[in-house]
């Protein structure tokens, strides 16, 4: 299994907005594409911060999104309530319970 993590920083008091478009609008979306598998929010409110975990039968299902357009909609979604650009890392999943 893979994983796609991306990590972004938000404006000042965007955070909720930001985490209503993802429950609303990207998990959604998420749920349509082939080999997803789930997804985690994690968000430090002190810090303006989110972590969405994205997990992926394979990594030919995980670039998929990438390559099609997916992933950059679902961030041009959040992007005006961004301090900066996402930062974008792919991992294995080594461990679930």
């Amino acid at each position: 299994m893979k994983a796609r993590v991306v990590t972004v920083n938000a404006l000042p008091g965007k955070l909720n907005e930001m985490t209503a478009i993802y429950k609303d609008s990207v998990l959604p979306a998420g749920k349509q594409q082939k080999g997803f598998k789930g997804a985690l929010l994690l968000t430090d409110a002190d810090g303006n911060k989110g972590i969405s975990i994205t997990l992926w039968d394979t990594e030919a299902d995980m670039n998929a999104g990438e390559s099609s357009g997916y992933y950059q909609e679902q961030i041009s979604k959040m992007k005006p309530l961004m301090s900066g650009p996402p930062v974008l890392e792919h991992c294995d999943v080594s461990v679930q319970a």
